[in-house]
């Protein structure tokens, strides 16, 4: 279930926001004039997703290598992972 608070929590309750973001390891929702504005979340969880992405991201190509008839020996790979 998501969390969800209103813009002025920000301002009133800070405090009590960045705990629940700790807490739960979830975004909370910011609303304004009722309206979804913003995702609010721990810095811990934003690198976690941007991690994720990147991996992501990194998978998709390697598909993409493959669907093109593109392939590495394990030597290879593991020479250039060495290299990273």
């Amino acid at each position: 279930m998501p969390i969800i608070r209103p813009s002025s929590d920000l301002r009133n309750n800070y405090n009590e926001i960045s705990t629940i973001c700790h807490q739960t390891n979830s975004p909370v929702y910011i609303t304004k004039n009722g309206a979804g504005d913003l995702a609010v979340m721990s810095i811990e969880l934003y690198e976690f997703i941007t991690d994720k992405y990147k991996l992501y991201k990194e998978l998709e190509k390697g598909m993409e290598s493959l669907e093109k008839g593109e392939k590495y020996s394990s030597e290879e790979v593991f020479e250039e992972l060495d290299k990273i």
